[in-house]
């Protein structure tokens, strides 16, 4: 299988090259069009990587990876389907795209907050939000005996 090759972007600058050694395919039948080849030929493709143990990540951008995907991975593995194509082929390279695409994403530092200060109108209506309230509650208590 040839290497995986993940274009420079924020995060990976020299771009990333992921072997093909370390990814795992699997081939499986496609639900949708197929015509009389949809119960023979195995047009799904499920595309796997290990972020945990592969040797494309340095360390700092191995955590942000499993970070950034933590809501995707089972465990380390991270997984990839297509299954939009006919053809197997077709699939495959939807398939490396997808998951290209994913960790040129995932790479990207988190952009830091910019600190704001509230708006004078936000101050003013909290404020009288506040003033509001404060008579509501009053209004509830017992009324003095004088």
């Amino acid at each position: 299988m040839d290497d995986l090759l993940v274009p420079p972007g924020p995060g990976i600058p020299r771009g990333l090259t992921v072997p093909g050694s370390e990814l795992v395919e699997r081939f499986s039948h496609a639900s949708g069009p197929g015509g009389q080849g949809v119960n023979t030929a195995d047009s799904r493709v499920q595309l796997s990587l290990d972020l945990g143990t592969t040797t494309a990540l340095d360390d700092v951008l191995r955590r942000r990876l499993l970070t950034a995907l933590a809501s995707r991975l089972a465990g380390t593995m991270l997984t990839v389907e297509s299954s939009e194509q006919r053809s197997q082929y077709r699939n495959r390279a939807a398939a490396r795209d997808r998951l290209a695409s994913l960790l040129r994403e995932a790479a990207a530092p988190p952009i830091p907050r910019r600190p704001t200060r509230p708006t004078r109108g936000s101050r003013r209506r909290r404020l009288e939000a506040k003033r509001q309230r404060a008579e509501v509650k009053q209004a509830r208590r017992r009324p003095r005996a004088e």
